[in-house]
């Protein structure tokens, strides 16, 4: 498509010359654009990939993709309804569970809290694998009163295995006074971190039984987990899994559930890659001055190539050569850097925070104890393509104009 002269007198345009200084000013300038714009959109749609990837891995590996709510009645013979609920089609795990909340009190520290009453063997499965486990093991959990609580929790409350901590209820038995708080003491069994701030810091596993004693149940369960195999077609299987809980619980998905938090997330994404285009936008619109600029400097060379037989379609070739080099070189260099700043970004943010001393990330505020990035092959290629076709439309005006540059005009003005 481009000659060898086209090519020669493309690259010649590009060298940083004395007389034309502030031309390659302005086509150093566009090419970083190029570069910033296209490589901090990588790593910022890298990082909202992750940060959704992992809050919904961390979410669904502690919540099921549909949960039933018993409400206080409970449901008695919850082996049976399980069972009844696996049969539906699409449904591959059911988990009954006793859900509820106390207040949390241990050296003088109080919080509230999110109890959970799992069997081990649910509790290893779903929750709380090898390397989870902080301190302590899951070893006789069902048989015993211990509690398996977050690492964040076991900090804030000074707690580590084989202290007690104190559950307190509002619902306790009623007396001639009025009705008295249950306040039951536990032995720290277990300290758990999966990585998921909120979690870690206020919801504490106890066994199955004791859970059913402590908030009265009496051999019942009040909610139920199901795992389907497809997450995100978790609609489909709903409406069956509700005929099949029928008055016994109502049903809720985990879009349900999160559907505010992950749409925010996917608005915040789109803002985002919007405003980070505009970079490249500008970058953009540099290639068309710095061209633009070019071929007002070029106005004789252009004339005698004319003379000595160039069409109007290779003067064109060569401004479009020059400004595609600008724009395919700017968008490789922002391709490198924000896949290799992406790769890295976590470490990246730590030698930050140790040079700076600042908090950069803070997982009280972010829910992720670590900051993550996904790099998904279909962004890096819309980001690269993006680049590509802005700086394809950059060039056409100042080379088009080129090759309508009169040859004897151009000479009776040198």
């Amino acid at each position: 498509m481009f000659g060898t002269a086209e090519r020669w007198i493309a690259q010649r345009y590009l060298r940083p010359s004395r007389e034309h200084g502030f031309v390659s000013v302005i086509t150093v300038f566009a090419l970083a654009g190029i570069a910033l714009g296209v490589g901090t959109l990588i790593v910022v749609l890298a990082v909202m990939n992750g940060f959704r990837a992992e809050l919904l891995d961390r979410i669904l590996g502690l919540n099921g993709h549909l949960t039933v709510h018993a409400g206080p009645q409970g449901v008695p013979d919850y082996d049976r309804f399980t069972a009844e609920l696996e049969g539906v089609d699409g449904v591959r795990t059911v988990t009954p569970f006793v859900d509820g909340q106390a207040m949390v009190a241990a050296n003088n520290v109080a919080g509230g809290a999110v109890v959970r009453g799992m069997r081990e063997a649910d509790l290893r499965e779903r929750a709380l694998s090898g390397e989870q486990l902080l301190q302590g093991d899951l070893e006789g959990f069902e048989e015993g009163q211990g509690l398996a609580i977050g690492v964040q929790m076991a900090r804030r409350m000074g707690l580590s295995v084989g202290d007690q901590l104190t559950l307190i209820s509002p619902d306790g038995p009623a007396t001639p006074f009025g009705t008295m708080p249950r306040m039951v003491s536990y032995h720290v069994a277990a300290i758990f971190e999966v990585g998921m701030y909120e979690f870690d810091n206020a919801v504490v596993f106890m066994p199955l039984p004791a859970a059913q004693v402590y908030f009265d149940l009496d051999g019942r369960i009040n909610a139920v987990d199901a795992f389907v195999d497809d997450p995100e077609r978790v609609g489909v299987v709903q409406g069956a899994f509700q005929e099949a809980v029928g008055p016994r619980g109502w049903v809720t998905s985990w879009q349900q559930a999160n559907s505010e938090f992950f749409n925010a997330l996917q608005v915040e994404r789109n803002v985002m890659f919007l405003i980070l285009t505009l970079i490249i936008l500008v970058a953009a619109f540099n290639i068309i001055t710095g061209l633009t600029m070019l071929v007002r400097s070029k106005g004789r060379d252009i004339a005698i190539l004319r003379t000595m037989g160039a069409t109007r379609g290779a003067i064109m070739r060569v401004f479009f050569l020059a400004g595609m080099t600008i724009g395919t070189l700017g968008t490789f260099v922002g391709f490198m850097l924000g896949l290799a700043f992406a790769l890295n970004i976590d470490t990246i943010r730590r030698g930050l925070e140790r040079l700076t001393g600042a908090e950069l990330w803070s997982a009280e505020i972010r829910f992720l104890s670590q900051l993550p990035a996904r790099v998904e092959v279909t962004d890096v290629t819309s980001v690269v393509a993006m680049a590509l076709g802005l700086a394809f439309l950059a060039t056409l005006v100042p080379a088009w104009r080129a090759a309508q540059l009169d040859p004897v005009e151009a000479l009776r003005r040198e």
